[in-house]
């Protein structure tokens, strides 16, 4: 990334600059674009995975406890280890940023997809089972509509946790709004970019949920007349 140079001389070094952010503006919305989007790779891939395995523990009691355990083991190993373990076969791409983001995300989509299948009451299930649903034709048109609101939950969840873990990709040239944040520092602490980055981190984050909010209630009109008669 090429940056314009700001005048550093300028008494206070403020922590917001408009001159800045006009002067970068190509690179800061860049930067914004690459966060956005290997946020939205991330969630969806790890969504592909975790709710497979959430269905998988849902259905067979006995590999909940693996499942939790296994993705709550990814989840604790450091970022800057992971990226030590994974450069040397995916090299310094995007593709390790991804894998290590998956696997961050996994652990928070799994255990709420969990949850909102195993709140289905029983006797919905024994309805359908009632009716000649087997025990795919019953996921689909049972048990996960009623699980929407836990999954939702863990994809806000974990997506709020990858607009925040994606600057860490920085370490190896991917880390979207991270390479503002980082560039402040190497910048002789230059606080207005550091700032920028910053805010646009939060802003996303923000925005995504609130996206994935709206998406919940549309997709869920019985959970808001459940809590508007509760």
């Amino acid at each position: 990334m090429s940056f314009r140079v700001i005048d550093r001389a300028d008494p206070g070094n403020p922590w917001f600059s408009w001159d800045y952010v006009q002067g970068n503006s190509e690179t800061i919305l860049a930067a914004l674009r690459e966060h956005a989007a290997l946020t939205a790779q991330a969630v969806l891939i790890a969504a592909l995975v975790a709710i497979p395995l959430a269905v998988l523990a849902y259905w067979f009691r006995p590999l909940t406890g693996p499942i939790l355990a296994l993705s709550g083991v990814l989840y604790t190993i450091p970022s800057l280890a992971l990226f030590a373990f994974v450069a040397p076969y995916l090299g310094t791409g995007t593709a390790t940023v991804l894998l290590g983001l998956v696997l961050y995300a996994l652990l928070l989509i799994i255990r709420n997809a969990l949850a909102g299948l195993n709140q289905v009451p029983d006797e919905v299930r024994d309805a359908a089972q009632g009716m000649g649903y087997g025990r795919f034709a019953r996921l689909l048109r049972i048990d996960l509509p009623l699980a929407l609101p836990g999954i939702f939950t863990g994809l806000r969840l974990a997506t709020v946790s990858t607009v925040a873990l994606v600057t860490v990709g920085v370490l190896v040239g991917h880390g979207g709004l991270g390479q503002l944040i980082l560039g402040g520092f190497r910048n002789n602490f230059f606080k207005a970019e550091i700032m920028t980055g910053t805010l646009l981190c939060v802003l996303l984050a923000l925005v995504l949920d609130l996206v994935l909010a709206g998406l919940a209630r549309l997709l869920t009109p019985w959970a808001r007349r459940r809590g508007a008669t509760g």
